[in-house]
């Protein structure tokens, strides 16, 4: 099945919602009757989005925030120090019950990150990037070393001495070279006293260690430092690094670590197809739109007749997306689904997602308000990924997590860079940069090209318009057979408007519908 799109145009001058300007937003958009997964993949490829069933790009070198896609990589994710605070804290809640309403993180649609974060951003806590036995810093060495130098020097005069005193022992019981010239006679010890002659003298543990300590001494092949001065030793070679038993933990060992037998919460996550919607969605669409309804009224401030059971199923539950179910695909098959939370048997929240050949879109989370004290944007987001690493399992091209746009002119919108690594697409190439190269960039200016080759042009840019589809009455053509059939001025403009907009490619597999 070919996807069929209506494109409606650019539509200037509209109300943004993060700056909050009367009149800056700038779009193209396109009604999209059916689309096929590929498609949609290669449109958000190319800067689109959905929302149900309209599919829109932000016109980046004019709109009041450009909004540039973003991606995160799974595959290589470390979740920082902020992350891992909310994922201890659901855990927390779950295993005891337990939990703070004070401080913290708003759902990240709505708000920023905490400055802790913000933190994590620009530079790793060293509690992710190092194991818990770290190298020791040049000054505790030398401290260390000169400390176990001076045990070692005072331990071996003082085993020298010990050790003449023993032979000193040995010559008057009979054993080795005598000291003078008069052999003294062994007396006989008293009961229960003094060695036993018939046997050979037993090594004492102070000689043993210090020959242990010689041996080391042996194989050290590091730079001793005494009095000041570095004597290098030949190099040695070193024995097998033991590998490292305190690897930082992954997402995973945080959201699926075991729960006591007497946890005081059960929480459990539901993957439900929502287009065509399945059994186990029509059966809880009741419950999940309530949450919807209070998520808005509560967090948006909706007045209560706007968030309606149709405006929630054109929003959320409408998609464009045909679902596909091939043998080497996802379990769940591709298309739009929700991730439903139930906590002891109730929705708390529901996330938004299309399963797609070679990423897992985010497309809206809404909540019960009264669990805001858990975190559950970023909770969601953590999950999320998590999802993702599990489809890339089976189906190892879908390896990517799309969080739809992030915005750098608007402060609340950049906690998307807060999961790394990740890329920003070149609005002008359509190639994927990695966040740290284009932030210096998106500090002096709005609007950046990222791609630094300034001979780079987009590779998908449409040479041959005539090999456009075209669906005009029920019938499918290529557009240089359209133009001769087409009555009425010609749309050549806006036709060649579209095809810019979603390539080459897509041109010539969607149906362009006119009428």
């Amino acid at each position: 099945m070919a996807s069929v799109v209506e494109y409606k145009g650019p539509r200037v001058g509209y109300r943004c919602g993060y700056c909050d300007s009367p009149a800056g937003k700038v779009s193209s958009g396109m009604w999209a009757h059916s689309m096929t997964v590929q498609d949609y993949q290669a449109l958000i490829d190319r800067g689109w989005r959905r929302s149900g069933k309209y599919v829109y790009k932000p016109v980046m070198n004019q709109t009041c925030c450009p909004q540039y896609t973003i991606r995160c990589r799974p595959l290589h994710f470390q979740p920082s120090k902020s992350h891992k605070k909310v994922l201890k804290k659901m855990f927390k809640f779950l295993s005891k019950g337990e939990f703070s309403r004070g401080n913290n993180e708003e759902e990240p649609m709505d708000s920023q990150m905490d400055d802790g974060a913000v933190d994590d951003f620009v530079l790793k806590s060293k509690l992710d990037i190092q194991p818990d036995h770290r190298p020791l810093s040049e000054d505790c060495k030398e401290v260390i070393e000169s400390e176990v130098k001076e045990k070692e020097e005072n331990l071996e005069a003082k085993e020298t001495k010990e050790l003449n005193q023993s032979h000193a022992k040995k010559e008057k019981l009979g054993f080795g070279e005598p000291s003078g010239s008069a052999k003294v006679l062994p007396s006989a010890p008293k009961p229960g006293k003094g060695a036993d002659l018939s046997k050979p003298p037993c090594r004492k543990a102070k000689d043993i260690r210090k020959e242990r300590k010689r041996q080391k001494l042996i194989l050290k092949s590091q730079t001793d430092k005494l009095e000041g001065f570095q004597i290098q030793h030949e190099p040695q070679p070193l024995p097998p690094e033991k590998p490292k038993l305190n690897q930082p933990k992954s997402i995973e060992d945080f959201i699926f670590d075991t729960l006591p037998e007497d946890a005081a919460h059960q929480l459990e996550v539901r993957v439900v197809r929502s287009s065509p919607p399945s059994s186990q969605f029509k059966a809880t669409f009741q419950e999940s739109y309530q949450v919807y309804k209070r998520y808005q009224m509560v967090i948006h401030q909706d007045p209560p007749d706007k968030p309606t059971v149709s405006q929630f199923t054109r929003f959320l539950c409408s998609s464009p997306l045909e679902a596909e179910n091939p043998p080497n695909g996802p379990d769940y098959g591709y298309g739009s689904f929700h991730q439903q939370y139930w906590l002891d048997g109730k929705i708390i929240a529901v996330g938004v997602i299309d399963v797609l050949p070679h990423c897992v879109s985010s497309v809206y989370l809404y909540y019960d308000p009264d669990y805001s004290f858990l975190s559950l944007g970023v909770y969601s987001a953590l999950r999320e990924i998590a999802f993702t690493r599990q489809l890339h399992e089976k189906t190892s091209q879908l390896s990517y997590y799309y969080m739809g746009f992030y915005i750098h002119s608007c402060p609340k919108m950049r906690y998307k860079g807060q999961y790394r690594p990740s890329d920003l697409l070149c609005p002008e190439t359509y190639v994927w940069v990695p966040i740290e190269q284009c932030l210096p960039a998106l500090e002096n200016s709005k609007y950046c090209r990222f791609n630094q080759d300034t001979k780079a042009v987009d590779e998908e840019r449409v040479n041959e318009l005539d090999r456009l589809r075209v669906l005009y009455k029920r019938t499918i053509m290529p557009y240089n057979i359209y133009k001769k059939r087409q009555k009425g001025p010609s749309d050549e403009a806006i036709v060649q408007q579209y095809a810019d907009l979603v390539g080459q490619t897509c041109s010539e597999r969607m149906l362009l519908f006119r009428s």
